[in-house]
């Protein structure tokens, strides 16, 4: 099964519709990614920026939105690996509220490059994090 990170919509999250601001979705995308690094993988997401010096930017990112949610509201967000390359990872997410966590509201997909932060160029993803991403995938196709 995927990782689902759970998320309260904070006030801050919604715009004058009284609905959340689509891009905080993307905002959710990236906390659920952080949050599954340290409880899917064991590793701690900020230690690979601030310790080993590796960057994840976004170089791509896609997203449907099918339902508004609201302040207040309770949601999971699910994150899949999608693919892993030679220095690119395919990311989906899935964001469902949590009294229906069969239905989603949002889906996306992004593209992130592992980068070097000292020199901001692309290296390749480090072997030992591609076997846990390649790892995972297999996990949550079962």
């Amino acid at each position: 099964m995927a990782y689902r990170a759970h998320i309260r919509v904070c006030f801050s999250d919604i715009d004058y519709a009284g609905i959340v601001y689509y891009p905080r979705f993307l905002h959710y995308f990236h906390v659920a990614l952080e949050e599954f690094f340290g409880a899917e993988l064991g590793v701690d997401y900020s230690a690979l920026a601030i310790k080993d010096r590796f960057g994840f930017p976004t170089v791509h990112l896609e997203a449907d939105f099918k339902k508004p949610l609201n302040y207040g509201d309770q949601i999971e967000v699910e994150v899949r690996v999608l693919k892993v390359g030679h220095t690119s990872v395919t990311w989906g997410y899935r964001v469902y509220k949590a009294d229906n966590p069969a239905q989603p509201v949002v889906q996306g997909r992004n593209v992130t490059v592992t980068i070097n932060l000292d020199t901001y160029q692309k290296v390749e993803t480090p072997e030992w994090l591609k076997e846990k991403l390649r790892s995972y995938m297999k996990r949550c196709e079962t």
